[in-house]
């Protein structure tokens, strides 16, 4: 797993430097940098780093990085999704059960997958509860760490 956030990095260098039009162009990219990731990785780690495609007139369309700004206001709107669901959140080995206001689920989930908290690998929403698979060795106290970090008027 230590491979992911230099790929990560490099995803972004790549971005930046060169004109990008396509996955298969940016896995060439990648391997020579000496990743060797599938399609379908990359496009999760595209979606992670929410990565778009702007219009270049008749030339066709290019990858681009989201602007600080956008990052954080875009941070910010999940925070707030987050927030205004949640209800209470019980940890028990590598699952977290997060019960949330009724039809809140899903956008509460969607936070959570796009806050970037590493001790979530991923979540699963229901009408008023997301179960959340925690990575080996994530401690509730670790959890709620950084779950308050990330939204300081977090409150158990």
């Amino acid at each position: 797993m230590k491979e992911r956030p230099l790929r990560l990095q490099t995803i972004k260098k790549i971005v930046r430097a060169n004109r990008i039009t396509s996955q298969e162009q940016l896995l060439g990219h990648l391997t020579r940098e000496g990743f060797h990731v599938t399609q379908a990785t990359l496009s999760r780690d595209l979606k992670l780093l929410k990565v778009g495609k702007i219009a270049e007139g008749p030339t066709g369309y290019a990858y681009t990085l989201p602007s600080e700004e956008e990052r954080r206001e875009s941070e910010r709107s999940y925070v707030q999704d987050f927030l205004r669901g949640y209800v209470s959140i019980e940890v028990s080995g590598t699952t977290a059960v997060v019960r949330t206001l009724t039809g809140h689920a899903d956008s509460v989930g969607f936070a959570l997958d796009n806050l970037s908290i590493p001790e979530i690998l991923g979540t699963v929403a229901g009408n008023d509860t997301v179960i959340a698979v925690l990575r080996d060795g994530t401690t509730r106290n670790a959890l709620l760490r950084t779950l308050k970090e990330k939204a300081p008027n977090f409150e158990e």
